[in-house]
């Protein structure tokens, strides 16, 4: 957010410059230079700007957020005040101004203290044993289970051969 602020504080300031004298309009492509007076021509003339009047801020202690945003205008110059709570406990406050004739000034200072924690020495987390059971074993309430079919019966008979007596193909041995 903090850089936000400062880009667009930059930008209007140096659209509140306008464009020097000396530095010719850029030429591109054959075209010619656009005729709007905010464009790339020169001009001394400045329209005058809108008077307004803002303020936000932001505290939220929770998360260590605290900045905020005031700036007010009369048409001509344009008065401001942010600041932002850094990480080290201070408070940066930057009080601006910006004009047509001046440009963009800022003033930056700091209230409060820097303040860096000590480191503290690696604590492992403590270490707890497993708790004791406050209950007994289960008990089993059932007995060995009974089987639920019978011994099958055998489907095929005794095996019968299905072959004969083989005779022998050769003859008495001789002496």
């Amino acid at each position: 957010m903090y850089a936000k602020v400062i880009i667009a504080s930059c930008c209007l300031a140096a659209f509140a410059m306008g464009r020097p004298d000396d530095v010719p309009a850029p030429e591109g492509y054959g075209y010619a230079a656009p005729e709007h007076q905010l464009s790339y021509g020169t001009h001394d003339k400045h329209e005058k700007g809108m008077p307004f009047d803002f303020e936000y801020a932001v505290k939220d202690d929770y998360k260590g957020l605290d900045f905020g945003h005031n700036s007010n205008s009369d048409g001509k110059v344009v008065t401001g005040k942010y600041y932002v709570l850094l990480p080290d406990g201070r408070t940066q406050i930057v009080t601006y101004t910006a004009d047509h004739y001046n440009g963009y000034q800022a003033e930056v200072t700091y209230e409060g203290e820097a303040k860096y924690p000590e480191p503290k020495p690696y604590a492992p987390a403590p270490s707890y044993g497993a708790p004791a059971p406050t209950y007994g074993a289960p008990e089993p309430t059932y007995g060995a289970p009974a089987p639920a079919y019978e011994e099958p019966a055998p489907v095929y008979g005794t095996p019968a051969p299905s072959y004969e007596e083989p005779e022998p193909v050769y003859g008495a041995p001789d002496h």
